[in-house]
């Protein structure tokens, strides 16, 4: 089962995030040689995503980083969203490691 993680992001700020990955033991997840990706969307069913720059930020401590630059979170219409962030063992198999909410709040000054 995947952690819950929420997330705040302001609308047209750069956003990043460094997440803990656990195994299923509680220890973190030694993510060599995996991939990772990201997406953030209105609801489950929505077809408009909002992807976030996926990297391993450490993966003999399973640390992943999540990026989403100020021009992408300056075109977020401001409200409650979902995410997950998904890894992909050299196997390959597919884990959903992280999930949460997103609430993405309002720019006030536009320069």
């Amino acid at each position: 089962m995947a952690a819950i993680s929420n997330l705040y992001i302001d609308a047209g700020s750069s956003f990043s995030a460094i997440i803990s990955v656990k195994g299923s033991d509680g220890l973190p997840l030694n993510l060599t040689n995996y991939t990772v990706a990201s997406q953030m969307r209105k609801s489950y069913g929505s077809l408009t995503a909002y992807a976030f720059t996926a990297t391993i930020y450490d993966a003999a401590s399973g640390k992943v980083r999540i990026v989403m630059p100020a021009t992408t979170s300056s075109g977020i219409k401001p409200g409650r969203y979902l995410y997950d962030i998904e890894v992909t063992s050299p196997v390959p198999e597919k884990l959903r490691v992280v999930e949460g909410i997103v609430v993405v709040t309002p720019e006030i000054t536009k320069i």
